[in-house]
């Protein structure tokens, strides 16, 4: 009887046990749905992100920035009425592939792998679609890449890219190394992630990638997304030489208003403004779409929309083709934000540098900044009176292609050097000289170059020494500048 009085207490033990480890289970089970909830909550309130990029779009073009010109740009003007409108942005290196890669990384591009067009983006550097895929979301592309090698012997080309070159965008991709060679205004080729052709004909190019991201907004979203739509209008047509408006562009703009920066100089604005204007017209309403795609999925509330540019456009009026100079026609970049964190109806005239986009996506997010990152979030400047007082309002361009150059950017001064060997496209230079300066105050076409002239020698080194030590802290070698001794 003990025996079986001490197996039945054992039993009842087991039982008991079991019964308290069921009602366990059972209560986890109970509460997991409302954990599971909990974080589809967090998860869902975390806000989407896009970044719209219009290739070479001019920043004094947006109706919004004060201009009276031709074109008109009411999507644009909508956005940066409810948003925030960067007034005093810049890019840090005036021409496609390096700015592009200074946007996505945070990095100057002299660090990022990419200081001129056809290298690839360093692997080893944290990337926007890296980041953003690290704390949950999905990373999609859809249009012009351009950080990959041109060259296949490397890997690389003008059309597919293979994942290890698409800098973490991992989710969607439809798009193509370089757009202006695998395609036209009205027909051409991109590629998904497996390589596979998405072809489109009779279909303006930016309606063609307007439809294919109004696809992807429209599905199903199981998580938070960035979405990367890299527009190749209004750049020009490369094969042809030319930009490549609407149809009807060139009849509707034949008489446009000329900016005042390109009034006076020799350039071939005259014949390639009217089809300009008609890019940046088709642009906006590009803009427009995805904003409606955005409301009609009721995510608007919940999605942060940038629209910025790689950089400006001259018009072969400072050098021999359409950016790649100190000058705000080339440095001048529109950055237009609108949703969580940007909804201010206000305007930032600090001069900021595309390399700030990627951390201020990121800190807009909650998400956190890598440590190599060397751009500042500007977050704070929506915030604090106060960060607006203590911005630094000081950048650093890098020029490669048309001229080794460096310059710094400020409210008051533009200050550019040039190696003084006058070679075209070096990584870096230890010697420059002193090349254009231009007072933004009462010169902001900057018609009068000021470099050599004895009243400003102490402006002149004041920016000199800062330029230095600016550069040093890009991660330069020292460079000696030597003033210019006469008037360029």
């Amino acid at each position: 009887m003990k025996e079986n009085n001490g197996e039945s207490a054992l039993d009842r033990r087991q039982f008991l046990l079991g019964t308290a480890a069921i009602s366990m289970v059972a209560g986890l089970e109970a509460a997991l749905p409302h954990e599971v909830a909990a974080k589809e909550q967090l998860q869902s309130s975390r806000p989407n992100v896009i970044i719209y990029i219009a290739d070479q779009f001019r920043a004094d073009f947006i109706g919004a920035n004060g201009q009276n010109y031709t074109t008109r740009t009411p999507n644009l003007d909508a956005m940066a009425a409810r948003g925030t409108n960067f007034t005093g942005a810049i890019c840090n290196q005036p021409v496609c592939a390096p700015s592009r890669s200074v946007l996505l990384t945070g990095r100057y591009a002299t660090e990022t792998g990419v200081w001129h067009n056809g290298l690839n983006l360093d692997s080893s550097l944290p990337t926007l679609a890296s980041e953003f895929r690290k704390a949950g979301y999905s990373a999609n592309l859809i249009g012009k890449w351009h950080l990959a090698p041109s060259r296949e012997a490397e890997g690389g080309g003008r059309g597919y890219v293979k994942p290890e070159f698409r800098g973490g965008f991992l989710d969607l991709w439809e798009g193509a190394n370089e757009l202006e060679f695998t395609t036209h205004p009205y027909e051409g080729t991109i590629f998904d992630r497996d390589g596979n052709p998405i072809t489109f004909k009779d279909e303006y190019r930016v309606d063609f990638l307007t439809d294919r991201a109004e696809r992807f907004l429209k599905q199903k979203h199981d998580s938070p997304f960035l979405l990367y739509i890299s527009q190749l209008e209004p750049h020009f047509q490369n094969d042809e030489k030319r930009f490549v408006g609407p149809i009807g562009s060139a009849d509707r703009f034949k008489d446009p208003c000329i900016p005042n920066d390109l009034r006076p100089l020799p350039g071939n604005w005259q014949s390639q403004l009217p089809d300009y204007y008609g890019c940046v017209e088709a642009i906006d309403k590009s803009v427009g779409r995805i904003v409606t795609a955005l409301e009609d999925r009721n995510l608007a509330e919940n999605t942060i929309f940038i629209f910025t540019s790689d950089h400006g456009c001259h018009f072969m009026t400072r050098n021999e083709e359409y950016k790649r100079s100190p000058h705000n026609s080339s440095i001048r970049i529109p950055l237009i934000a609108q949703g969580p964190g940007f909804n201010g109806a206000s305007e930032m005239p600090e001069i900021i540098g595309n390399i700030n986009i990627m951390p201020t996506l990121l800190e807009a997010a909650g998400i956190p900044v890598p440590v190599s990152v060397k751009g500042r979030s500007v977050m704070p400047l929506l915030r604090e009176t106060e960060a607006r007082k203590s911005w630094q309002n000081r950048e650093l361009i890098q020029v490669s292609e048309s001229m080794t150059a460096r310059a710094l950017r400020s409210k008051e001064w533009t200050y550019c050097v040039i190696d003084s060997q006058e070679r075209r496209s070096e990584k870096f230079s230890d010697h420059y000289v002193e090349y254009q300066m231009y007072n933004q105050a009462s010169d902001p076409f900057e018609q009068v170059n000021l470099a050599g002239r004895k009243e400003f020698r102490s402006i002149a080194d004041q920016l000199r020494n800062e330029l230095k030590i600016m550069m040093q802290m890009a991660g330069e070698p020292p460079a000696e500048i030597d003033p210019v001794k006469h008037y360029p």
